[in-house]
């Protein structure tokens, strides 16, 4: 068995600490861990080299969540292997935690799997093409990200019915695009690696030429209703002269007018001494009409969510900003706590880092002693499926395989993390045996969740709303 390795700023390559590094000196750091972990080493995994009980790691994560809705996270999970391995990105921390590391620091995205990748409004209202899920933000080894997304491929091939030869392209594509675009980082000057971006063109222009129409329309359909005014007209009914959000339990649940004013005297309060001046004038111009609670996502299921309509001052000026509960990171426990106070600051100083631009009104708060990040509900987000990408998954696996070298790029030595990979094939080789091992190893998890779910261990039927 594999002796467990925390991870410390020891490890941290030393031109994160000393610029006047030469590069010999970063390329050397980076082949030197080769000697903490070989390249060929990171395609193991065995069930023998476990140190934990799946089950009893979901469970530990209850004690931050609403108790009414687990039963239907753990509903959620059970539905297929694939959004099981959505919502136990702790279990998988604690899998990587078990096997040694490069000790190559990047800000880890944490949670890197293929749906965690879509299109992006900028503040300029431009689309790029970038991560969007940032709660497990933490620094720490960058091959956790890639195996994260390697495996991720597998596991969404298998969950539509692609076969082997297909999944195995996919995680090829992905782990030759970082590789590739890491090699390029590697030479570039560093505002050049902090200003670049995938942008829509650059996106499509992954897929066959024969599919790009198909992809292009399908975008700009998408664009035009994942707005605020969008959500607007699906979302809202007039009542009492005013708007409020349709109930839909439990996706979305109201919320009684004392605690909406509770929201915006604490939480909102909090939220906006953490916007630029600008953007708080901005903010200031809008006034909270209606809240509710909402349920979003898989390994979401039982954080705190609140879903908030504002009106600007013509009161035809919709504007939804979702509002997240944030816990602590699940590598927190093997990489150590968040230098953040606060994990919604955390969220979103990791999404800052990480994203090459990002939401206008993204901030932080708190409220009942839980933290919270904020951020606009949609805005020109565009979320694939795993049915709308495995048509295309090796395209759209190597539009991520480069949007996550760039992540690491920016946060960590890309020419430590570049000598470290190499310009052979077995890095490459590496992360797609690991792929598929690690996606057995999913399977046997989500049928244990499955086989307590029916022996009554795990209660998976959502109650009644109260």
């Amino acid at each position: 068995m594999n002796e467990r390795r925390s991870v410390s700023s020891s490890t941290v390559s030393p031109s994160r600490n000393d610029l006047q590094a030469t590069e010999v000196e970063r390329r050397e750091y980076g082949r030197a861990a080769r000697k903490r972990v070989g390249r060929s080493d990171l395609g193991g995994w065995s069930h023998d080299d476990r140190q934990q009980n799946p089950l009893q790691t979901l469970f530990a994560q209850n004690a931050i969540r609403d108790p009414y809705l687990l039963p239907l996270r753990y509903q959620r999970m059970a539905i297929s292997a694939w959004n099981y391995y959505r919502g136990a990105a702790a279990v998988m921390a604690a899998d990587l935690a078990s096997q040694p590391n490069s000790g190559l620091m990047v800000q880890l995205s944490g949670d890197a799997q293929v749906l965690n990748f879509g299109l992006w409004a900028t503040p300029e209202r431009n689309l790029l093409f970038d991560l969007r899920d940032f709660d497990e933000t933490l620094p720490g080894p960058f091959e956790w990200d890639v195996k994260r997304l390697a495996a991720s491929l597998v596991v969404a091939a298998r969950d539509s019915g692609l076969k082997k030869s297909r999944a195995t392209a996919a995680v090829t594509s992905a782990v030759e695009a970082y590789q590739r675009r890491m090699h390029r980082y590697a030479a570039m000057p560093e505002l050049d690696v902090w200003y670049e971006g995938t942008r829509v063109r650059q996106f499509v222009g992954h897929f066959e030429t024969a599919d790009r129409g198909r992809v292009t329309v399908h975008i700009e359909k998408k664009q035009r209703h994942r707005t605020s005014r969008g959500a607007f007209m699906k979302l809202t009914t007039a009542a009492g002269g005013r708007p409020r959000i349709t109930e839909d339990p439990p996706i979305r649940v109201t919320v009684a007018d004392e605690e909406q004013e509770d929201l915006v005297d604490q939480l909102f309060a909090g939220y906006r001494q953490t916007l630029q001046e600008d953007r708080r004038m901005l903010f200031d111009r809008f006034i909270e009409v209606d809240s509710v609670r909402q349920v979003v996502g898989v390994g979401s299921v039982g954080m705190r969510v609140y879903l908030v309509l504002f009106q600007g001052r013509t009161g035809a000026d919709p504007l939804f900003l979702q509002v997240k509960q944030a816990g602590p990171s699940v590598y927190e426990s093997v990489l150590g706590p968040s230098e953040h106070d606060n994990h919604g600051a955390r969220v979103i100083s990791g999404k800052r880092l990480i994203q090459s631009a990002t939401d206008t009104l993204i901030g932080w708060g708190s409220f009942e002693g839980n933290d919270y990040y904020v951020r606009q509900f949609r805005d020109m987000k565009i979320i694939a499926t795993t049915s709308l990408i495995a048509p295309y998954l090796s395209q759209f696996a190597a539009a991520c395989g480069e949007t996550l070298a760039r992540a690491h790029a920016r946060t960590g030595d890309p020419m430590a993390i570049d000598s470290y990979i190499g310009k052979g094939t077995k890095f490459v080789d590496a992360l797609g045996r690991f792929a598929c091992q690690y996606a057995d190893q999913n399977d046997q998890d989500h049928t244990q969740l499955v086989r307590a779910i029916a022996s009554g261990e795990v209660e998976a039927a959502l109650p009644p709303h109260p």
